[in-house]
């Protein structure tokens, strides 16, 4: 399995409520950190990150940050991503 197919399933579960927030943001910092990719893209994914991080301590859903939300700028993230750095898959 590519690391995008890997980080696709693990969004998928965290959207579906089967994975905790902490695991699944510690495992696309690290595939994030090792694809290489451009310091922005970093930038990016952090503030992503830790919007999911502030929601998940609001109890999931805040005022500022939906799941849906949050799980569609990873998706486009991750696309954007994968054409940066085809190590990713």
């Amino acid at each position: 399995m590519s690391v995008a197919a890997s980080l696709t399933a693990l969004l998928e579960a965290w959207e579906a409520g089967d994975v905790a927030t902490a695991p699944m943001v510690a495992r696309w910092r690290e595939a994030a950190g090792a694809a290489g990719l451009p310091p922005r893209f970093l930038e990016v994914l952090e503030q992503v990150l830790s919007a999911a991080e502030s929601a998940d301590l609001a109890g999931g859903e805040s005022c500022s940050f939906s799941r849906t939300d949050l799980v569609e700028n990873l998706r486009t993230w991750l696309a954007h991503a994968r054409a940066k750095a085809p190590s990713l898959g």
